[in-house]
This record gives C-alpha cells, structure tokens and sequence, in this order.
C-alpha cells in the first residue's frame, strides 16, 4: 500500500487512499479499467490530485470495482450499471435479475428468428406447395364508463389485424398514426422468406409515424410522455408476421387451448420475471400501468417492437386486445369466449361485453381472426 505523503504532494496526506496501482492489484482489474471507468462515470477516485492528476482510491472501492467489471462481461449498458452499483445488496441483486431476464427473453426471441430462417433456407421449396390460408374477421373498440376519450385504435383486414393503446396528451393520434402507418405495408402479398424483411420496415414505419405524430402535436401543449403501444399480426399465405411493443396482447387459441404470444413490456411483467412478484399481485400493483417499452416519447428507454414468425393451421382463433379488456377480463373468461362464439364478431361483442361488466375504467379494443382454408 502506497500513502500520500506530504513531501510527495505538499499537502496533508489521505492515510486511508491508496495508489491507482494498488488499487488496481486489489480489485483484480487494470490500471486501464479503472480508468476508463473513472471516465465513464462508473467508478470514481476518492481522490484526484489537483497538481499531477494522480487518481488515489478507497479501499472499500473494491468490490463496486469487481462488480462494475463483471456487470460489463454479462452486457450490461452503463446507464444500468450505474443504477445497479448505487443500490443495497438486495435490490442490486433484484435488478440484475430482472436485467438477465430481459436479456433471455429477447435472446429467446432472436432464437425463434434464426430457426425461421434456418427453415426458409433449407426447405423453401416444400414451403411453397403449402396451401393459402385467409382469414375471417372482426374489430371494435370502445371508450370505456370512466375514460372521457378514446386512445385506443383497431383495425382488421385481410392481411393486418392491429390493437394500439395510446397515453399521454398525444396518445389518441399516437395510436392511429401507428396503425395508418401498417396498412400500406401489409398490402399485396408477400413470399414467406420476405416477412422479416416486411416486419421490420413496419416497425420502423410505426415507430416514424409516431414520432411524426407527436411532434406534429407539439405546438398544442402535448407533453413528451406521449406514446403508444402496438400489437400487429401481418398475414401472408400459412405464416403470419407478429410485431408487439408494451403491454397490448396477443392470444392463440389452438385445439382448445388459449396461449399468450407476447411477452408485455411493463415493470410488473419485469418483476414478474424475476420473481419479485406474482401474478396475483400485479393486477393490484400501483404501477402496473407502467410501461418499459412503448412507441413515442418519455419512459424508460428500451429497445424496439419484438418481431416474431409464427405457422397459421386452419381453426386457429387469434386475439388482440388493449389492456381495458386484458386487465379486467380473467384469463379463463377470454378463453371460454374464444373456444365459445361462432365467430369473430360474436367474440368480439362477448369481450367488450365482459369489460363493460367489470366496469370499464378504461378504453377497450379488440380484434379477433379466424384462420380459414381457401
């Protein structure tokens, strides 16, 4: 252990600092490191020498040292890290939970693309002699008994079903900007190896469009918090396109049995992930309106719109619906509507049906499709 002295400095010695070098040795890292992430805001010198800029450190500094380093190696971003560092053991280890979480959940994702690719490489021909698939449809969306306007907007047509829920000041013309934006996207038909292509322009489409909406809205007061979700299945022949960011939802009913085909992008659902919360207990949770990942302006920042590829099978039943009829509306409820109604419009009718029962606090929209043979 090095110690400042008097006749090094000219200046009363910190007995309790020691060297860059020593630290260094004693936290297991380079010199290098620890400057850099002295430059980076991570970590910084107790004590930096106003004369020759020498950086001395506590020794306690060690262990934040070790775990900055090795938040690094699992790709933490440094906005995160410096979270993570300033908090009590417990909640440090609840964060990095919740992160590593997220991180297996768009890897799970990316996964599911490789192997859509993977395919359409190696068996692009049996994939053509697969026979067209349509689909029958219904949408609706409702205001609600509390709410005094609807953000809410849907749309279904012959190769785009689409639900996006707005908030903010903005909201209402941040949902439909959303949607517009799909439409001509999802025109015409598209070869089955060109749907990721066809997804992330929709995304981006969306995402401007948004963007463009809310700053359109500006001069009028709309505050930055402004946004939207957005949950869309593209159609084309037996494979349809999922493009999903917030906490709007997709639902598969198949062979009597109803799935969840999007992961919702909200703190409960990241506390949900990490265990720090049940599901019974998100429904009551004061933030569960909290959003990660949204379109549009204010929040937390995050990554873009999940994209996803999934096979159509004749009999499926799909549904989208914003969080008025999700939040208020059981799952077993949804799925004895689902496997019950004789159609999309019928199904449609029973859900607005049972969120205006359970009271409505808030704007409600769904669209549901049937997948048909031709």
């Amino acid at each position: 252990m090095h110690e400042v002295t008097d006749q090094e400095h000219g200046r009363p010695p910190e007995a309790a600092l020691i060297t860059i070098g020593a630290f260094a040795r004693l936290s297991r890292l380079s010199a290098k490191a620890l400057r850099r992430y002295d430059e980076l805001g991570l970590l910084e010198p107790a004590l930096v020498d106003p004369v020759n800029g020498y950086r001395y450190y506590d020794p306690a500094q060690a262990r934040t040292a070790r775990l900055v380093a090795w938040l690094r190696r699992i790709g933490m971003p440094l906005a995160r890290i410096t979270e993570v560092i300033a908090l009590d053991d417990g909640a440090a280890a609840a964060a990095i939970r919740g992160y590593w979480a997220q991180v297996e959940a768009e890897t799970a994702a990316r996964r599911d693309l490789a192997a859509f690719l993977i395919d359409q490489l190696s068996t692009e021909e049996a994939m053509t002699q697969v026979g067209t698939l349509g689909i029958r449809y219904a949408a609706r969306t409702e205001t609600g008994a509390v709410r005094e306007t609807n953000q809410d907007a849907v749309y279904a047509g012959a190769r785009l079903l689409a639900v996006a829920d707005g908030f903010g000041a903005g909201g209402a013309g941040a949902s439909t900007a959303a949607i517009e934006a799909l439409k001509p996207v999802a025109r015409g038909a598209v070869p089955a190896a060109e749907l990721l292509n066809l997804l992330h322009d929709a995304a981006e489409q969306a995402a401007r469009a948004v963007r463009d909406a809310l700053a359109g809205s500006a001069g009028s007061g709309t505050p930055d918090e402004s946004g939207t979700t957005l949950t869309a299945l593209m159609w084309t022949g037996a494979q349809l396109g999922l493009v999903h960011i917030g906490d709007s939802r997709a639902y598969l009913l198949r062979g009597g049995e109803l799935f969840r085909i999007t992961h919702d992008h909200s703190l409960v659902q990241s506390m949900i992930d990490d265990g720090s919360l049940t599901e019974e207990e998100a429904v009551s949770h004061p933030q569960r309106a909290l959003l990660l990942k949204a379109l549009g302006g204010g929040g937390p920042a995050g990554s873009g719109p999940d994209l996803d590829v999934r096979d159509a099978r004749p009999g499926d039943r799909y549904l989208l619906c914003s969080d008025g009829i999700s939040a208020v509306v059981a799952g077993t409820e949804l799925a004895r509507v689902l496997a019950g109604a004789d159609g999309p419009g019928t199904a449609v009718r029973e859900l607005l049906g049972l969120a205006a029962a359970a009271g409505a606090p808030d704007n409600a929209a769904c669209a549901v499709a049937d997948v048909v043979a031709l």
